[in-house]
């Protein structure tokens, strides 16, 4: 053999060391989720969504009015692995009642209710916001959500740290999820 097939040779080797050690390739692909994200007209369901990807606010179309659509949201349900619920914590009585009985209705639904819920409690930066601690006495999450994984986080709009960090909660509970599934 000559010495150029044979430094090829330990060229090729030195090279194939070195993938195995240094370059393992891409990093693996995170997992997708299907999520639902429902809340009560004016709760900042899309303003938060585009904040959180980056959007300009002038790509936003507003949705409301759509309180008449409330009764198809079950049509998106099918699928979901998880749920986004963005309430007004600054909002009136009746539309903080209202917003109550459309979670405990969500919590309480066949394909939801194994599901791993985030509540944002938005709208924190108003002064007539209500604590977290005041929306989970009010909403009877305690005794409500008993059994189940779910996270009530503030947020603002002008606080993006904070809602990334209430997704990277959601996600937490999703990848337990499917690290339960794999071990059964």
């Amino acid at each position: 053999m000559s010495d150029l097939r044979i430094t090829e040779a330990f060229l090729y080797m030195d090279y194939l060391c070195f993938r195995a050690l240094c370059c393992k390739g891409p990093p693996p692909a995170r997992p997708e989720y299907d999520l639902v994200c429902i809340g009560l007209t004016g709760s900042g369901k899309t303003s938060l969504l585009s904040k959180l990807c980056s959007e300009s606010p002038e790509n936003v179309v507003s949705t409301t009015g759509a309180d008449n659509i409330r009764k198809y949201w079950s049509r998106y349900y099918q699928g979901s692995q998880g749920v986004i619920f963005v309430l007004d914590s600054a909002s009136s009585e009746d539309d903080l009642e209202t917003a109550r009985n459309e979670l405990h209705s969500a919590l309480q639904h066949p394909q939801l209710c194994t599901l791993p819920f985030l509540i944002l409690a938005n709208h924190q930066d108003k002064p007539a916001a209500r604590s977290v601690q005041e929306i989970k006495k009010y909403f009877e999450l305690e005794p409500l959500a008993r059994g189940k994984r779910w996270i009530l986080q503030p947020c603002s709009l002008d606080d993006v740290d904070a809602l990334k960090d209430s997704f990277s909660q959601l996600i937490n509970l999703l990848e337990e999820k499917d690290h339960e599934a794999m071990r059964m």
